[in-house]
């Protein structure tokens, strides 16, 4: 069993009198063709929250498998509480006391969450595992971290936030003294974040360290006490986050100013593309997962839906792309009624989708870019020559969605797996929207992608809005939600409980909703359809 990390018996020394947690010196790692680090340094005291952003494919999450020992490097130097160290494999590292939360998460779906956590951590003697005192420790590191999953739940039933809420209970259960968190704020509504952050505040002061990536940048500046800067694969700043701005921080890593998802001009037709009505999906325990969820999604509109992950927005998206039953209720693309449809054929009739989890349910990762870009969309051309796939036709789509949508690759033969995050989020944004969608289904399109990348997508959606399509945005960042929809609605228990205006509504008064309370203080109610 991991020891505690919630009571120290002693104050820790103070961080000028220990050495630091982790230094990384001269740290190069070369791949065939690619240089993913080159003499980075990066130091991290004892008893701080030390950020590291840049953009994807700048070789954070690379140094930082190499400091986890998932790979080692070329050159330079690790040392870990002033001990010089050489990592061969992850059990090192964690015999070390780190522990990392990886941003595509490494959880078997076949076991329950309890059987998640200990894997791996299993007392060598009693032999047995004592699942009761594992299930309590399990509990007890949720109540005090906002981290509370079922422990009996399995993985596979659970969604986007719970499955990382997972990942990080694994992480403290072995009682790690320096964290790696790697995007822990993607799915979280404001509130969220600020209980995640103060938990972090309150590790620090027990003398644990952090080392948070993001690229959520003012949340950088609000949590961590140093600000690590990481381009091209080389460390170009460390800075104090009370001397620089969000905007200093963007030009660091890309070169330009921070962008904003702010989209005002309105583009909404009076067309129908997408209509819901009285949709109902069954869930768990004879609950409905999705209870009368009526929806208009016009042609030229960019529909928002925020809510805690688990309110019913997974069940939405396979509800639009016939991934799941209906209890009740109808479906309709322009004049088609689609709800008895397949999936192929609602994506034959012109409805597109971005996955909520792009390793999941988005990509191949060990096949080329070329056939993700046919995923699909293997029944039509440019991909098929009769009955045959067109490799020549796929390829060709391939580099133009290389060329349009800025994927960095060296070439469409590239595993999917290869890619860094935001460039795979571009690749899979790009098959998408050159497959002439009337309908886009976008389930948090940003999601784990640096400012780069995510300015890019942004433009995307804006562009394909300005020339018809519909959009279903799901998302959980609400300055994203806010600033590109023109219609904004709120999930809650399966239940659309709010419409409000994106012009004048305020995070405050979202999070409250998305919690199942009305900015006035009451509960909240049902909407009526538009």
């Amino acid at each position: 069993m991991a020891t505690s990390t919630t009571a120290a018996a002693e104050p820790p020394p103070a961080a000028g009198d220990r050495p630091p947690a982790v230094e990384l010196a001269g740290i190069t790692k070369r791949f065939p063709g690619v240089v993913a680090n080159r003499d980075v340094h990066l130091r991290a005291e004892a008893g701080t929250i030390h950020a590291i952003v840049g953009e994807n494919g700048a070789g954070k999450s690379t140094l930082m498998k190499i400091l986890y020992g998932m790979q080692r490097p070329d050159e330079g130097t690790i040392t870990v509480e002033g001990e010089p160290v050489t990592f061969k494999r992850p059990t090192d590292a964690i015999r070390a006391g780190i522990g990392m939360v990886h941003q595509h998460f490494m959880l078997a779906d076949n076991l329950t969450v309890l059987e998640n956590v200990v894997l791996g951590a299993e007392p060598k003697v009693p032999v047995f595992l004592s699942r009761g005192a594992a299930r309590r420790r399990i509990r007890e590191l949720g109540e005090a971290y906002g981290l509370t999953v079922d422990p009996d739940a399995l993985v596979e039933t659970l969604g986007v936030g719970d499955r990382q809420r997972v990942e990080i209970l694994k992480v403290l259960y072995r009682g790690a003294r320096i964290l790696i968190l790697d995007e822990p704020t993607a799915v979280l509504v404001p509130q969220e974040v600020d209980d995640l952050f103060r938990n972090l505040r309150e590790l620090k002061q027990e003398g644990l360290t952090v080392l948070f990536i993001s690229h959520k940048l003012d949340e950088v500046l609000s949590v961590a006490d140093t600000i690590t800067v990481i381009r091209a694969g080389t460390t170009v700043a460390t800075v104090d986050p009370s001397e620089v701005t969000a905007r200093d921080l963007a030009n660091l890593m890309v070169g330009h100013e921070l962008p904003t998802p702010e989209t005002r001009e309105s583009t909404v037709t009076d067309t129908v593309e997408l209509s819901l009505r009285g949709v109902t999906v069954a869930g768990a325990g004879g609950k409905p997962a999705l209870d009368s969820i009526d929806l208009d999604i016009r042609r030229g509109e960019i529909l928002g839906v925020a809510g805690v992950e688990g309110n019913g927005q997974t069940e939405l998206i396979n509800a639009v792309m016939g991934l799941v039953d209906l209890v009740a209720g109808t479906i309709t693309v322009g004049d088609d009624d689609v709800t008895t449809w397949s999936t192929r054929a609602r994506r034959e009739g012109r409805v597109a989708c971005v996955p909520e989890d792009r390793h999941r349910d988005g990509l191949l990762l060990d096949a080329p870019l070329w056939e993700n870009v046919a995923l699909g969309q293997q029944t039509r051309a440019p991909f098929v020559k009769g009955r045959f796939i067109d490799r020549d036709g796929a390829r060709g789509r391939t580099e133009r969605i290389v060329r349009d949508y800025g994927v960095r690759t060296p070439g469409v033969d590239v595993p999917a797996g290869a890619l860094s995050g935001g460039n795979q989020q571009k690749l899979i944004m790009g098959r998408e929207l050159t497959s002439d969608p009337r309908v886009l289904v976008a389930a948090h399109p940003t999601r784990g992608v640096d400012v780069g990348a995510q300015a890019a997508i942004w433009d995307e959606l804006r562009q394909a809005r300005a020339s018809g399509l519909a959009v279903l945005l799901i998302s959980a960042d609400l300055d994203e939600l806010v600033g590109l929809s023109d219609t904004l609605v709120v999930l809650y228990g399966g239940r659309l409980v709010a419409r409000v205006d994106p012009a004048t509504t305020t995070l405050d008064d979202l999070g409250c909703y998305m919690t199942g309370t009305d900015p006035t203080g009451g509960p909240v109610g049902s909407e009526e359809p538009s």
